[in-house]
């Protein structure tokens, strides 16, 4: 397992999520944070995209994970973001994905709440 990450965090997407009626029939803010396990050494001495995992295109898997279809929960949405990005690059060891409800409709003062799901070759 290499230590090395690539990172994106705090991307704000608007997704249908959630078990309540109006989750279903109103998209809500999210975030997510992704963090690709692959080992970056080649990238770090070369200086070649090449070298690496384009983080543009994992980015872009996630997005249309997000919009593609209403889930129950964080726990699916996450999983299924995770599993497709392993798939960009055969190189990825590992991708954690951290899913938080901006404005999670709980009848407390919560700021957020969320899920981390880390899923594996």
């Amino acid at each position: 397992m290499t230590p090395d990450r690539i990172e994106i965090t705090s991307l704000r997407v608007v997704a249908s999520v959630g078990v309540l009626p109006e989750e279903h029939d109103r998209p809500q803010p999210l975030e997510l944070s992704i963090s690709v396990e692959v080992d970056l050494s080649a990238a770090g001495a070369s200086d070649a995209l090449a070298d690496t995992v384009n983080y543009a295109e994992i980015v872009d898997i996630a997005l249309g994970v997000a919009a593609a279809r209403h889930h129950e929960l964080l726990e699916s949405l996450a999983d299924e973001v995770g599993r497709a990005a392993l798939e960009v690059d055969g190189r990825i060891e590992a991708v954690g994905v951290s899913v938080t409800k901006l404005r999670p409709p709980i009848g407390a003062d919560v700021a957020t709440v969320g899920v981390h799901r880390r899923c594996t070759r």
